[in-house]
């Protein structure tokens, strides 16, 4: 690991204005994907903001039609929710997934969105059920976050404060795990939301995205043997030692149709 400086940040402000004032500054939240990157020096940041120290960021409120959930808030901490047990299970099922019980209790709902892991569990969660991401300078809808491998909407200076996501009807998420990491080959959130019936896909494609031939099926009728007849195209999904994307597009079938199975 390169030599870098720590910072400790008190608040939103305080942390922008320290990333500011940084050569090459990155912002710290639960460290889980940055911290090993830095260890095998592909990457260098001059300096680290740690948010740790920001109370506003942490928490989870329930309003009776939202479940917010503060940036710095753990994967733990959503997973043994008895808010979010009761008002979304189907999110605390996925937050009782991610990972390994370090990575459970360290990393954090900020960090995992910011850092948009192509594989990583929440992507599909704020896709399939709706939410709105919440950062110090606007709400940006789960919708037009993700844009790409790493990449979101996010700009320069902007930080996520809270993730929103409103109470659905019903939920599931069904996850195929790559054996050893536990990241997800493909993770597939299937959601009745207020607006309408949502599938949101993680680990198939550079970023989390929705089936709309699948949403379509479902509305006419809410049956796993709805989805189960319907194949996305492999065009642009991943492919690696561990699947190709012709086995990825065949999971997300399998996968929509766990998940509908679970809730019909």
């Amino acid at each position: 690991m390169y030599q870098f400086e720590y910072h400790k940040a008190s608040s939103v402000d305080d942390a922008l204005k320290k990333l500011g004032g940084a050569e090459d500054g990155k912002i710290l939240a639960g460290g889980m994907t940055l911290l090993p990157t830095m260890k095998q020096r592909l990457a260098a940041p001059s300096d680290l903001i740690d948010l740790a120290g920001i109370a506003d960021l942490k928490g989870i409120k329930v309003d009776g039609k939202t479940v917010t959930i503060g940036a710095m808030t753990t994967h733990w901490e959503v997973h043994s929710s008895k808010e979010v047990q009761k008002a979304i299970p189907a999110l605390s099922d996925l937050a009782g997934l991610i990972g390994d019980p370090m990575v459970r209790h360290r990393g954090t709902i900020g960090g995992s969105l910011a850092n948009s892991d192509p594989s990583a569990d929440y992507p599909a969660a704020v896709m399939g059920l709706g939410a709105t991401i919440k950062t110090n300078k606007r709400e940006i809808a789960a919708d037009d976050y993700f844009k790409g491998l790493f990449e979101t909407a996010l700009e320069d200076g902007e930080l996520i404060v809270a993730v929103s996501f409103p109470i659905p009807k019903r939920a599931a998420y069904q996850k195929f795990p790559q054996p050893a990491s536990r990241y997800a080959m493909v993770g597939v959130m299937v959601a009745e939301t207020p607006s309408g019936i949502r599938v949101g896909v993680t680990g198939a494609g550079p970023c989390a995205f929705r089936v709309p031939e699948m949403e379509k099926a479902l509305t006419a009728k809410f049956s796993a043997d709805s989805v189960a007849g319907i194949t996305i195209p492999s065009d642009g999904l991943n492919a690696d030692l561990h699947g190709s994307a012709d086995y990825r597009a065949h999971l997300v079938t399998v996968m929509a149709k766990r998940a509908a199975a679970t809730i019909a």
